[in-house]
């Protein structure tokens, strides 16, 4: 119909890799468009090294660190777009890298909903077959 408005879940980020404070796409893509960025862990779940990124694939015991990222309200919508188009993610295309997906994140004494991206399932399988694991499951210190 017309004139409809998807509406999206405002979830938070998790990021991983080089959306961290410090790593490349920081700045290209979160500078000014944040209320808060705090430190946090994906608990069942695992990082792979990539070609410049990595790849966090589901795993019952691993650990993933990064960064819980609230966008600004007014921005939300155009950092959505922008991170799908970053991470190679549209939903339902089987060329995709990633999947964004609701996880439960850790921070701060609270655990809270937020949007992942992940492998998607073919990478995941290639990765898991002969990726590099990152061991600390920690990109800044791979």
């Amino acid at each position: 119909m017309c004139g409809e408005r998807i509406v999206f879940v405002r979830l938070p980020f998790f990021v991983y890799g080089t959306l961290l404070p410090g790593e490349v796409n920081h700045d290209l893509f979160l500078r000014g468009r944040t209320e808060a960025e705090e430190p946090a862990r994906l608990n069942g779940a695992v990082l792979y090294d990539g070609p410049g990124y990595p790849y966090a694939v589901d795993d019952p015991g691993g650990v993933v660190y990064g960064e819980l990222v609230t966008a600004l309200p007014q921005e939300y919508e155009e950092l959505l777009v922008a991170l799908d188009r970053l991470e190679e993610y549209a939903p339902g295309d089987p060329r995709s890298l990633y999947e964004r997906v609701e996880r439960r994140v850790s921070g701060d004494g609270a655990t809270v909903r937020a949007w992942v991206y992940v492998a998607a399932p073919a990478v995941a399988a290639r990765l898991r077959a002969r990726g590099k694991l990152i061991e600390s499951g920690d990109w800044r210190i791979r």
